[in-house]
C-alpha cells in the first residue's frame, strides 16, 4: 500500500523536501510511517498531524492511499 507524505512550514525546510511517499505492507501507524519516511524515531510533541486533511493522533492506522501531513506549531502575531 502507498502512503503519501507531506511537510509544511519550517518542517519542510527541516526535511529539505516537500513531501515523501511510502509502501508498506499493510497497516502502518502514523509514527511507524514518520519512522520509515525520515529515520528518526520520535514525533515531537509540538508537531501537529493530519490524515486526510483531518487532525489525528501518532498512533492512529494509516489506509492505502492515505495522505499524512505534519505541521510544525503555529504561532502569529
Amino acid at each position: 500500500m502507498a502512503i503519501k507524505i507531506f511537510y509544511f512550514a519550517s518542517l519542510r525546510e527541516q526535511m529539505g523536501r516537500a513531501s515523501d511517499e511510502i509502501e508498506a505492507s499493510g497497516p502502518i501507524s502514523v509514527v511507524d510511517a514518520w519512522r520509515q519516511a525520515t529515520g528518526q524515531s520520535e514525533i515531537s510533541d509540538n508537531l501537529l498531524i493530519a490524515v486526510n486533511h483531518e487532525y489525528t493522533s501518532a498512533d492512529a492506522l494509516l489506509n492505502d492511499g492515505d495522505e499524512l501531513a505534519f505541521f510544525p506549531p503555529v504561532t502569529g502575531g
